[in-house]
């Protein structure tokens, strides 16, 4: 891989990102520290939720902000893996680290409240978001999007909110209806995954370069554009992601494919364990509790 210090260091560490992620942060640390002024019904947020949050945003940064975005336009592997870890661990932290509390008041004041209320139906969250994930690495939405800053900010935009959507049945309830029980949220779990197979396979069993964005030298630099400043680009003399990389297109989309099925079946797994875990201590908990009513009857 050569030096890609010839981007600049706008490319590399997007340092107007940075600046809005760094707000945010320090936005949720203002409303923590000041939550009894600033919401009637707040409770204090747990040494855990922070770290979520925090590293929940860190882990945002390094995947879309530091230099593995860059590289995330030159290997469809990388790219792969921002997807992965973007949608499936970075979301999932957000929603841990937020307090319920605090997501009401956004949610209530948020244009997006219906929407999102209707999304987060299980059924409903299930299908969109793997749908969405599924039809945007189509190649020809593929292509269309990543060379189209709108449509780019776009459709980054709509899976984040559908991925947030999807994890939300798992890890809050919905309103004032009941929590998924803990077979509810395995078999959803498990639902998710097998949703998610096809976009995989179609990838890793793809025998030619599906995609303009990686193969084609013109759409190539349209698609650097999004992340590279048009004065940077248009010095240097690029024709392709070869100049960066030995590894053949075919396989750098497989190794894609595979990298995203690895992640999801570890983030998957584990959530899945911990869940089953939780679901088994509550029954335990139940049993118990009924016993000491039968025995107390006596």
């Amino acid at each position: 891989m050569e030096n890609l210090t010839l981007f600049g260091f706008e490319a590399l560490w997007s340092p107007y990102y940075l600046t809005v992620l760094a707000l945010l942060s320090a936005g949720y640390f203002l409303a923590v520290r000041n939550r009894e002024k600033w919401f009637r019904k707040s409770r204090p947020v747990n040494g855990k939720q922070q770290a979520a949050f925090y590293g929940g945003m860190a882990l945002l940064y390094i995947l879309k902000g530091s230099p593995i975005d860059l590289l995330g336009h030159i290997l469809f592997s990388v790219h792969m893996f921002q997807m992965a870890m973007v949608y499936l661990v970075v979301s999932p932290l957000l929603i841990i680290g937020i307090p319920i509390w605090m997501w009401d008041t956004v949610l209530k004041r948020s244009p997006l409240h219906q929407i999102f209320s209707f999304l987060t139906k299980p059924v409903l969250a299930l299908i969109v978001f793997n749908g969405i994930f599924s039809l945007y690495h189509t190649p020809l939405v593929f292509d269309l999007v990543k060379t189209n800053p709108a449509y780019h900010a776009a459709a980054s935009s709509v899976i984040f909110f559908t991925s947030i959507c999807m994890w939300w049945p798992v890890f809050r309830r919905r309103g004032n209806s009941e929590e998924m029980s803990g077979l509810m949220k395995m078999g959803y779990i498990f639902a998710n995954g097998v949703l998610l197979t096809p976009a995989c396979a179609l990838i890793i069993f793809a025998k030619d370069p599906l995609y303009a964005a990686y193969s084609d030298p013109a759409s190539w630099m349209n698609a650097m554009a999004l992340c590279v400043p048009g004065s940077t680009l248009t010095g240097l003399n690029l024709t392709g992601p070869e100049v960066f990389t030995s590894m053949p297109l075919t396989e750098d989309q497989q190794l894609g494919g595979i990298i995203m099925k690895i992640i999801q079946e570890a983030v998957y797994g584990t959530i899945l364990g911990f869940v089953f875990f939780q679901w088994v201590r509550k029954e335990r908990e139940k049993d118990q509790q009924e016993l000491q009513v039968i025995l107390s009857n006596k």
